[in-house]
């Protein structure tokens, strides 16, 4: 399985209605897709401080490395990732992608 963790920095304006959207169209995209097994959207919980301002995040599970490579292609994928980024403080700077083998 591949867990695939996206870190998001947004900008300050970007407001909560935005932020269900985009929970909205990450849970479709994800809908959409053979493989996911799982996703999970939502603000930072940690009480450490260390978030470097990475606010939001969101974790998707794939059953293997094909899926994710798959995804990673996929034009809705690369519709919503480029949205995406459009919201972020910094562009692509305000955005961590981090993927564990499990």
């Amino acid at each position: 399985m591949i867990r695939h963790c996206v870190l998001c920095r947004f900008r300050k304006d970007v407001d909560e209605t935005e932020l269900a959207d985009i929970e909205q169209r990450l849970f479709a995209l994800c809908e959409s897709l053979p493989n996911v097994l799982d996703a999970s959207f939502g603000p930072n919980a940690s009480p450490e401080g260390l978030d470097a301002g990475f606010a939001h995040g969101f974790v998707i599970d794939f059953v293997d490395e094909a899926a994710r490579d798959a995804y990673l292609i996929d034009d809705d994928h690369q519709a919503f990732g480029a949205d995406l980024v459009g919201r972020l403080d910094g562009g692509t700077a305000g955005l961590v992608v981090f993927d564990l083998v499990i």
